[in-house]
């Protein structure tokens, strides 16, 4: 069993940064792939950011692209998300989900709230 801890999260104006982290317990880490979503009051969950097991695949959502990276190590079971040139409609609550197969498991969230 995995389970999932976000921190990092918080209140920033419009044009600022936040780095969210995702850490993980258990031994078995580095087997599973790692997802970011979010989701906005009133609005369903959406995809956000993807990283393969190694961390060499990398995916963006349309909406994040050259603002959001992800990235992981390994050796700390812990998947970030750097935040910069953050928007108003930035703001949700961010979700990390681990996949291995059919299994998957998701931490509790992280609220981010971008003022205008």
């Amino acid at each position: 069993q995995v389970q999932l801890v976000e921190s990092g999260g918080g209140l920033v104006q419009a044009g600022g940064s936040l780095r969210l982290s995702c850490a993980a317990s258990g031994p078995t880490f580095s087997n599973y792939v790692i997802n970011w979503f979010r989701q906005a009051p009133g609005k369903e969950r959406e995809f956000v950011a993807y990283i393969s097991r190694s961390g060499i695949s990398i995916n963006y959502a349309d909406s994040v692209k050259g603002r959001f990276t992800i990235s992981r190590d390994n050796a700390k079971n812990t998947v970030y998300l750097q935040m910069n040139s953050l928007k108003p409609e930035d703001t949700a609550v961010y979700y990390c989900k681990a996949n291995s197969g059919a299994t998957e498991y998701w931490g509790q969230g992280a609220q981010v709230t971008v003022s205008s």
